[in-house]
């Protein structure tokens, strides 16, 4: 990534330095030099350099109104983040208060150990602050979870006080079943209210989840087994994604059966029967190992005692991709992910006591955990959670499910806004989305055609979006609009959460200052940081801090304009170095997306033998555009033109559809293979929504 310098580039410690400018903005459209400035809900948002300002309206009821009261909280999180903290721990409920120190880190490998703790010594149970505390404030009898299931006329839902009652009876059953404090549960389970009573039940016990996403292959499930050795499995016997049935006790038994081979056995696998995918009769069944839930959960009492744990006490264990094939279990501990997640939640979707949330997501990965479960219960929200696809029975389902429960905060990913968005504006405007206040955005930079279309077409430019940058391994959202505070810029970050210090460095670890691009860091820690990889705290140490000694490495390239808002511009790993200019992936993509017949692209970069690497893009058309030499001549001149004559593709592989998981992410790892021609290579391609779609592009490659 090319470093832009100043004159008076410097380390410094000063991070107010990019949000002074802040507090002079104003609280309406006014003249902005070079800047188009746009209103919530009096005009559309069509430049690539608009200022969406929140309408006054808006900015009155929101929680942080203006761009001077973010700043105030900021400053106040970074000069004294003990403090700031403190006052809003101080709200939940422990049963014991932490120590004098409220948090202790060492960020820097040079110095010793890298360790993070907040509130330790503090003891709270998470379940007991996402449950009980909200039906003894009253809310016992509001709606905590909304099911839609795969049909259309398949729904249900759960009050805080049956919520309570299902969570003890499954964590009763649990402990019946020699489950205890400190012990691993694997969940394998589809997006049915099984799976966060599941993990709620695990954390009342004291027991670490760890949620598989069940869309992987009875060989991932497998090595999670094998690194974390769950005392118990929970699964059902199939789930239905669209018109698509999928065996998941299959692969769970599968995936159990290899475990055995190498030495690990679990007690029991506890099988929801879900009867609208397939009945019991048809389900494989190993006696002496297997349990109906129907048949024994429910027999369990409905209250279970809290199982009171220290704040630095493990909450659970999520798997993510390594870089050398083996998976990284990234571990977060519970009173500081509490505090983190509750709080984001609050601020970056300005939560109301009377909102409807549907996050997307599924709880097989972290914005489930922290943005489906943790976050929206801890804060007393109704939250839908949705089984299906979100293209069944068509394209409009989502907006269906959004009219259906009034859903006014809305949190998807950037592929699926682009999806959507090619199957035409027709299945969105059928739909009335006038319940819709906030929409949020997740997984990947958004570029800015995909926002503006999200923006003007589902939210009728009305809804300010939340574009959030954060990770697996941050627990929490990192940099993050807050809705009605200050200005948006189409596809930007914009400015950085409460109590976290982005910096980004340069290839020597140098703090830039002004505008810029580089190695996006985070300096200080911050309590919803994970604390370790398990059974690998030096692979951890390596991976993250060992980059740049004093700082928390994202892996991620950013940007920062002039006005100090944060373009993220992809994975470090996804910047392809052409001559010697290193160009993000996704700043590629974000031009090719911009031409109006591109609904789609994917870039990789492949061995050239003059440049190093040259640029190959996987582009998908907007239904019913033809593939053509002038159409393929076009988009290489859309990115010549926005980026420059050295980001132009080398190749436009044509793509009818691209390889993704049933969540929407983007298998990068395929393409790469498919643009190098290294088909016996292509691994595991269980976890793809279709995995037809690779022989395709395979068909497709020299056309």
């Amino acid at each position: 990534m090319e470093t832009s310098r100043k004159k008076n580039m410097i380390t410094t410690s000063n991070h107010l330095r990019h949000v002074e400018s802040m507090a002079h903005l104003p609280s309406g459209a006014g003249n902005i030099p070079e800047l188009n400035a746009v209103i919530l809900g009096e005009s559309l948002a069509s430049e690539e350099h608009d200022l969406i300002f929140p309408s006054v309206s808006f900015s009155e009821k929101a929680i942080v109104p203006s761009p001077q009261k973010y700043l105030e909280m900021y400053k106040n999180s970074i000069e004294d983040p003990a403090g700031f903290w403190s006052d809003i721990a101080s709200a939940f409920y422990w049963k014991h208060k932490w120590g004098n120190q409220v948090y202790s880190e060492n960020l820097d490998v040079t110095k010793g150990k890298i360790y993070i703790e907040w509130f330790k010594g503090g003891v709270t149970n998470i379940c007991y602050n996402c449950l009980d505390k909200n039906i003894e404030s009253g809310n016992g009898d509001k709606i905590a979870l909304l099911w839609e299931g795969n049909e259309l006329d398949v729904d249900g839902s759960l009050t805080y006080r049956q919520l309570l009652e299902r969570v003890c009876q499954l964590a009763n059953f649990l402990k019946d079943n020699g489950v205890k404090k400190g012990d691993t549960v694997i969940i394998y389970l589809p997006m049915i209210m099984e799976l966060p009573i599941t993990m709620l039940a695990c954390a009342r016990i004291g027991a670490i989840h760890s949620v598989v996403f069940a869309g992987y292959s009875a060989e991932s499930l497998f090595q999670r087994i094998v690194d974390c050795k769950p005392k118990i499995v929970v699964t059902c016997n199939a789930v239905m994604r669209g018109k698509k049935m999928i065996n998941l006790k299959e692969i769970v038994d599968a995936a159990l059966f290899e475990s055995s081979q190498n030495g690990i056995s679990v007690d029991s696998c506890l099988t929801y029967e879900n009867e609208s995918a397939m009945k019991k009769e048809d389900t494989k069944w190993q006696k002496g190992r297997d349990i109906w839930w129907q048949d024994a959960v429910p027999k369990c009492s409905t209250t279970c005692d809290v199982e009171w744990v220290d704040a630095e006490d493990p909450l659970f264990l999520l798997y993510t991709s390594g870089s050398t094939g083996k998976p990284k279990g990234v571990l977060h501990t519970t009173g500081g992910y509490m505090i983190y997640t509750a709080t984001t939640f609050k601020y970056a979707f300005d939560y109301k006591e009377s909102d409807v949330y549907w996050c997307t997501a599924d709880c097989g990965w972290i914005t489930g955990h922290s943005y489906v479960t943790y976050g929206p219960l801890l804060n007393g929200a109704t939250v839908v959670l949705y089984e299906g696809v979100p293209n069944y029975p068509d394209a409009g389902r989502c907006w269906n499910i959004v009219d259906k429960y009034k859903v006014t905060l809305f949190y998807t990913a950037p592929t699926l806004v682009r999806s959507l968005m090619r199957d035409g504006n027709e299945y969105v405007t059928r739909y009335s989305r006038k319940s819709l206040r906030v929409l949020g955005s997740v997984g990947e930079p958004i570029n800015p055609s995909a926002w503006r279309w999200f923006f003007n077409v589902v939210g009728d430019s009305r809804c300010p979006i939340s574009d959030t940058w954060w990770q697996t391994e941050t627990g929490g959202f990192m940099i993050t609009p807050i809705p009605g505070a200050f200005p948006q810029k189409p596809g930007s970050a914009t400015f950085p959460f409460f109590g976290v210090k982005p910096v980004i460095v340069d290839e020597k670890g140098v703090e830039i200052d002004g505008e810029c691009s580089g190695y996006l860091c985070i300096k200080s820690s911050w309590p919803g940081a994970f604390r370790t990889l398990y059974g690998d705290h030096e692979r951890y140490e390596t991976t993250y801090f060992k980059p740049f000694s004093g700082y928390y490495f994202s892996g991620d390239g950013c940007s920062r304009d002039n006005d100090g808002y944060h373009w993220l511009t992809g994975r470090v790993d996804d910047v392809i170095n052409v001559s010697g200019h290193r160009i993000g992936t996704a700043e590629v993509e974000s031009a090719l997306v911009s031409h109006p017949q591109c609904a789609e692209a994917a870039v990789v970069g492949v061995e050239h033998e003059v440049k190093g690497q040259g640029i190959y893009a996987f582009v998908t058309l907007v239904e019913g555009v033809p593939y053509s030499e002038d159409l393929r001549k076009s988009l290489v001149l859309v990115v010549r033109n926005q980026i420059g004559a050295f980001a132009a593709p080398d190749r436009i592989h044509w793509a009818p559809s691209l390889p993704k998981t049933r969540s929407g992410k983007i298998m990068r790892r395929i393409l790469r293979k498919i643009a190098s021609r290294q088909l016996d290579e292509l691994g595991d391609i269980s976890t793809l929504a279709d995995p037809s779609v690779v022989d395709q592009l395979i068909s497709l490659a020299d056309s």
